[in-house]
């Protein structure tokens, strides 16, 4: 974690001990074109909190992996010409023992991980909603990957991305919010790493879409939990959840700017058959 500005921040609560966001009662106001009603809370105080153009993300040390990504979309993202590719980099604002990138050899830790635990490179924000910016190469920033059963990855989950995509092509903005789940143990290794890391057990994924140009109040949404050994042929819908749910399993906060009673009542309700328009399965 980079600690260049930390004497500033000490000088900062020493003169205004009451500011928002210093205060032990008050989450910090980070403002970001790609938060929804607020930021996830909840993540460990260690984590690096990064805001790229295309996307933001929590990095947690411990697990080397984000806690969370949040993204916005919008044709000006989704449809572009751009050619594509997918080169693996490690974060540049990382340290490198922060993140999962590369075993002690300097090889890649994700190379024979395919062969050996059915695992892919799971983007969290994905490669394909970025075609029409010029920052996609930031999505295989290694912050960014997860390692994600191949089932799942090129299954459900590509259906879904799919289904973003198309939802925005419909001239719509549309804000994910993703991560992984580790409620439960994992037994896979990845083969020759040896940092410490976590083996996601599952995923999550929360969609809001703005059903009038840009007023965030008027929204509809849509959360679905993914256990990591998803089959490929699963029904997407069969994944349709509560963000109250996830909430639960992730120990995250969401849409804590709204007010609590809307909060509640969006948290809570399943109202997400809107999607099943979109869905192609």
């Amino acid at each position: 974690m980079k600690k260049l500005f930390f004497p500033v921040v000490v000088i900062l609560i020493s003169l205004f001990p009451g500011v928002r966001g210093f205060t032990s009662d008050a989450p910090m106001e980070i403002h970001c074109k790609h938060f929804f009603h607020g930021y996830p809370l909840g993540t460990p105080p260690t984590n690096d909190l990064i805001i790229r153009d295309i996307y933001a993300l929590s990095n947690n040390d411990a697990t080397k992996f984000a806690d969370w990504v949040a993204y916005r979309l919008t044709v000006i993202e989704v449809i572009g010409y751009n050619d594509q590719t997918r080169e693996w980099r490690t974060d540049p604002w990382l340290d490198e023992k922060e993140t999962l990138d590369a075993t002690p050899d300097k090889k890649d830790a994700y190379k024979e991980a395919n062969k050996a635990v059915n695992v892919d490179r799971g983007h969290q924000a994905p490669l394909a909603s970025f075609r029409g910016s010029l920052s996609w190469y930031q999505t295989n920033y290694y912050s960014n990957i997860t390692p994600q059963k191949s089932e799942l990855n090129q299954g459900p989950w590509k259906t879904l991305e799919d289904t973003v995509r198309a939802i925005v092509k419909t001239n719509k903005t549309v804000y994910v919010m993703t991560g992984p789940l580790y409620d439960e143990p994992r037994e896979e290794k990845l083969p020759n790493v040896t940092k410490d890391y976590k083996f996601p057990s599952g995923y999550w994924k929360i969609i809001f879409v703005l059903e009038d140009g840009d007023k965030l109040d008027e929204f509809q949404a849509a959360a679905f939990i993914f256990p990591q050994d998803t089959p490929r042929n699963a029904k997407v819908l069969d994944h349709l959840t509560t963000i109250r749910a996830i909430e639960k399993k992730s120990k995250l906060n969401f849409l804590w700017e709204l007010d609590d009673t809307v909060e509640n009542k969006v948290e809570t309700t399943d109202n997400s058959a809107w999607i099943k328009d979109y869905i192609k399965e």
